[in-house]
């Protein structure tokens, strides 16, 4: 097991984006996604996992703006908007599983139940309300 596998166990789900070139840098040097987001001080899997749980819409916005702050690398001035499209497509489940209350555009939104679900809490209910009330009785 590689010292990357250690700290970064799930990086594998995030490899895809955080290794997609971005441009070269004033010196020649190819720069990758962790290397671009690790320039401007983010944590660059802890950065992927929060734009994964973004709308793609958001997620874009988002690491375009980290794009931008980039001023060593030539590419990313002329198409940072592009280049921020194509790379959110290389996150994983971007949206497709929101958290109980998130819809997919970020927004809040109560999740929905259904008439089963509720008529089943109801009914466990009256059981142990009258298991605890024959428990007194008896």
């Amino acid at each position: 097991m590689s010292a990357s596998d250690i700290l970064h166990p799930d990086g594998s789900d995030y490899d895809a984006f955080l290794q997609a070139e971005v441009g070269e840098d004033r010196t020649g040097a190819a720069v990758t996604v962790v290397s671009a987001l690790a320039r401007i001080g983010l944590e660059p899997w802890t950065e992927a996992k929060e734009l994964a749980l973004l709308s793609k819409e958001n997620a874009e916005i988002r690491l375009n703006a980290h794009l931008e702050a980039i001023t060593d690398v030539p590419a990313l001035a002329l198409a940072s908007e592009s280049k921020a499209t194509k790379l959110v497509a290389l996150l994983p489940h971007r949206g497709s599983f929101p958290f109980v209350g998130e819809s997919q555009s970020g927004s809040f939104s109560f999740p929905r139940v259904s008439a089963f679900w509720v008529l089943s809490v109801f009914v466990v209910i009256a059981v142990i309300a009258r298991v605890f009330y024959l428990a007194q009785v008896g």
